[in-house]
């Protein structure tokens, strides 16, 4: 049964539950101090006489927390559950929990739809209007619709119930449910009929829960529970990295460049020390100047998830290199010579706030964030032409396939990155799959739409090895403000073609707005260097906005890969260190029944940081985007470095955010 609590502002919970013949995973993310949501996938065995006879249900909850405890006042939330899916758990609630004693929690609320079902009564919201009175059928279909026509409607019932908290660990549980199972009573023969739960609740020092239960007085079920805070790194605070370099007295670094080529000496030049020392620390100089007693220097950081972090190594280093009359320092930061921002800050500034409490904040409210058009002037010998490459493991899912929920794709992946020139960028990604379940798969698309996703299977089970991406791109800066890109060859796994796009994003703005247009041809389903017939002109209109909070608003217009038109909406949460969690939606002009299982494209995501999971600098993150069903409707073309995600870190809202990481 439902309770009016929370998670803590931005906690993520993964919950497994098992009973009986029904067994659900469900994860729930808190959205707001006040709001969270779940998405739920649950598995019924024997619940339908059609092959394969059992369910698989996805299932999205929304639950609003109306009014927060205090001393003499309950909790009170309000939720929906299953608003958006086929409606097997389809229920609202009403509920209020009060805290006694630090040691006695208890429950009540009132439910609808499932949890309307034990001993229900007329709906006390039929004196506003009679319709309250009666719930209209279940007309989900294939899901995915909002099922708005039901919420609240029809006979409710009450629940309840009470926890006693008996030390730090352990915890008792009674329950008075109004839900009575009558899907699975009458498919599977699940016996309800008792309307208590008893259950006991351990909390392990690690902060993973686990539930037993005795439920309805005919089975056993047993649930295990973990909230982490995407804000805290598991192994703690710090991080593994070695410690950063400490400024040096200026007096020790005028004696130690009296041997500068710069001042009649015979040893390195400044800038290949700086250059050396810079590498070290994973950042590749591929720029310097200086005139007038300001240094200027042009980086790109290969290492540091934390734009600041990288400003600040940059900025100790060019300190205790550079002869004491440079005062001014110059950092630009640039991603395969494309310039992207500019930050200046004076070098008697890192020595006064270095050991201040508040240093890293004092220092950005000296220094200037600008953006920056121009690129690497060729000043750095051997910057250009630059060759990357990466070998290691790949591990990719497909989730929620009626058959096999779980599919994978294990193997060996390569990945290389040649700028011959500032701006100029080829790239590839090839795999080898060495243990794969996606190819296993049975099913076939039964879309009455273009197949431009459906056949996902086919590229699984048709190819062995696999060109991911084979691409040549141009990126540069047509403006202030301006960025550009052109990108031309096999552009994600099965389409190839031709992308170009143009972005504004004002240095310090909250606002981006970019334009793209795509020729794409389908790819062979061996995903090497053939096309098949179809192709087409896909292209969308994309406005951005960074929310205070860490949220992040995206919303795509135009039209999709099967020919149809309309948007995307997309919203984010971001943390300082790069965790993001998110939601999107898709609707276009394809009906629900065009469309098929799930009605339009929707789902969320995931990206996490490897330093966060770690504890290791690095700039390399793990990405998995969870769909109900992968469908035709309202499919986009994937392509790599699209602008807004590429420059995003380095410009000044991220900077800023992520500033307190300047001394580290």
């Amino acid at each position: 049964m439902p309770t009016a609590e929370v998670l803590p502002d931005g906690n993520l919970a993964m919950t497994g539950a098992v009973f009986e013949n029904t067994a659900r995973g469900t994860l729930t993310f808190q959205l707001l101090p006040w709001v969270y949501g779940s998405f739920r996938y649950a598995y019924i065995s024997d619940f339908d006489d059609t092959l394969p006879g059992s369910l698989y249900d996805r299932s999205f909850d929304i639950h609003v927390r109306l009014r927060q405890e205090t001393e003499y006042g309950p909790a009170v939330g309000v939720g929906l559950r299953d608003f958006g899916g086929t409606g097997v758990y389809g229920s609202e609630y009403i509920v209020l929990s009060k805290t006694f004693a630090d040691r006695w929690k208890v429950t009540g609320g009132m439910g609808w739809g499932r949890l309307g079902e034990r001993n229900s009564f007329k709906n006390p919201l039929a004196v506003i209007d009679d319709r309250f009175e009666t719930r209209p059928e279940n007309d989900a279909g294939e899901g995915g619709k909002l099922s708005a026509d039901q919420w609240f409607r029809g006979p409710a019932a009450l629940f309840g119930g009470v926890e006693y908290k008996v030390n730090d660990r352990l915890s008792v549980l009674a329950e008075y449910s109004s839900d009575t199972y009558s899907y699975e009573t009458s498919r599977t023969g699940f016996d309800a009929d008792f309307p208590m739960n008893f259950g006991l609740n351990y909390r392990f020092e690690n902060g993973v829960n686990l539930n037993a239960y005795y439920m309805y007085g005919s089975t056993i079920g047993f649930q295990l529970s973990r909230a982490i805070d995407p804000r805290r790194k598991p192994a703690g605070p710090g991080g593994i990295d070695e410690a950063p370099p400490m400024l040096q007295p200026v007096d020790r670094v005028a004696a130690a460049s009296w041997n500068l080529p710069e001042r009649g000496g015979e040893g390195l030049t400044a800038r290949d020390v700086l250059r050396a020392r810079l590498e070290s620390q994973g950042l590749r100089m591929v720029g310097y100047r200086i005139a007038g007693g300001r240094a200027s220097v042009e980086v790109e950081n290969n290492r540091y998830d934390a734009a600041a972090q990288a400003v600040g190594r940059t900025a100790r280093i060019m300190a205790n290199t550079l002869p004491p009359e440079i005062e001014g320092f110059e950092i630009t930061l640039t991603r395969n010579g494309l310039p992207i921002s500019s930050v200046t800050l004076a070098r008697g500034d890192l020595y006064e706030l270095e050991h201040d409490l508040d240093g890293s904040w004092r220092t950005l409210a000296r220094s200037q964030i600008r953006d920056e058009t121009e690129g690497p002037d060729g000043s750095v010998e051997g910057a250009y032409p630059h060759v990357a490459y990466r070998f290691g493991p790949y591990a990719r899912f497909s989730f929620f396939d009626p058959d096999d929920p779980l599919r994978y794709e294990i193997g060996a992946a390569f990945t290389a990155d040649y700028v011959p020139r500032p701006g100029i960028l080829l790239s590839g990604l090839a795999r080898l799959p060495i243990f794969s379940t996606l190819d296993d798969t049975t099913r076939v698309s039964d879309s009455v739409l273009p197949h431009v996703r459906s056949d996902w299977a086919r590229y699984a089970k048709e190819s062995d090895i696999q060109i991911n991406h084979l691409t040549a791109s141009y990126l540069w800066r047509p403006g202030k403000d301006l960025f550009a890109r052109v990108t031309a060859g096999y552009l994600e796994e099965m389409y190839g073609g031709f992308s170009a796009e143009l972005l504004w994003y004002p240095s310090g703005d909250q606002l981006a707005l970019g334009a793209e247009i795509n020729y794409a041809k389908q790819r062979d389903f061996d995903m090497l260097f053939g096309f098949q017939d179809y192709d087409i002109v896909t292209g969308h209109a994309s406005a951005y906005y960074d929310f205070a909070g860490d949220y992040r608003l995206q919303v795509d217009a135009g039209r999709y890969l099967a020919g149809d038109w309309g948007a995307t909406l997309s919203l984010d949460r971001e943390f300082n260190n790069g965790f993001r969690i998110g939601a999107f939606a898709t609707f276009t002009d394809v009906s629900s029944e065009e469309f098929g299982e799930g009605s339009f494209d929707k789902g969320i995501r995931f990206e996490i940081p490897v330093a966060w999971m770690t504890g290791r600098s690095t700039r390399t993150k793990a990405e998995q985007t969870i769909r109900p069903i992968l469908r035709d409707g309202g499919a986009r073309l994937q392509v790599e470095n699209r602008l807004y995600d590429y420059v995003r870190e380095e410009r000044a809202g991220r900077l800023v955010g992520q500033w307190g990481r300047f001394y580290r």
